[in-house]
């Protein structure tokens, strides 16, 4: 590769929307989401810092389009140097008894389904050397939280086996534990909550890119 290329998955808002903006203009960032409103304003954030991005408003679930987008990843660049996954969809809290379905459906779909689609394609982009992200979250077992707490565990989960299998032979796999953020997510679960006491986004990817030798 003749530049560095970031992949961030998630990246239209929240921490991966600050991700993006931390991890440029030392790489060139390919920035996945939904949200193309979000996408647009991260693309003038990075212009502004010097820096460059590919938008990609894609949908995670979607294997043919992930097929579609690594695919052009490889023919343009050959490999990437970091994946960020922060993408996840935070169903209402709920009782598990009272559970709707078409949450419970997005939810695996996004939170987890999308991993087992995503982690084949992105390690061959990354090789032995590149480095792979993951944002833990542990709410698994707290009442409320069925719909969110499973599938990011066992999205989590996935993670932790990767890591244990790619020790030696790469590509590195780190789970980063993020304080508590003032984001969309955190405001759909807490509404109430004062956002003054919570983690700034940008902060905390500072922090997080810091930890892994990536600031």
């Amino acid at each position: 590769m003749s530049e560095k290329i970031a992949l961030v998955t998630g990246a239209s808002r929240g921490l991966g929307f600050a991700l993006a903006e931390a991890l440029a203009p030392a790489h060139h960032v390919v920035a996945v989401g939904r949200t193309i409103g979000g996408l647009e304003d991260l693309d003038d954030r990075i212009k502004a810092r010097g820096g460059s991005a590919t938008l990609a408003p894609m949908d995670i679930t979607k294997p043919e389009a992930m097929a579609q987008l690594c695919r052009s990843i490889h023919d343009r660049w050959r490999g990437i140097a970091v994946w960020a996954h922060t993408a996840v969809h935070a169903a209402p809290l709920t009782l598990a008894s009272h559970m709707d379905g078409k949450d419970w459906d997005k939810s695996v779909a996004t939170n987890l389904g999308a991993m087992g689609v995503l982690i084949p394609y992105v390690a061959p982009l990354l090789g032995a050397e590149g480095l792979a992200l993951f944002f833990e979250d542990d709410q698994a077992g707290r009442k409320f939280y069925g719909h969110y707490g499973t599938t990011k565990g066992a999205q989590i989960a996935l993670a932790r086996s990767w890591a244990a299998e790619s020790e030696k032979t790469g590509p590195r796999v780190r789970i980063l534990s993020p304080a508590p953020m003032n984001t969309t997510t955190r405001m759909r679960f807490h509404p109430g909550e004062d956002k003054d006491a919570l983690a700034s986004p940008y902060a905390e990817a500072a922090r997080l890119l810091a930890e892994v030798g990536l600031a």
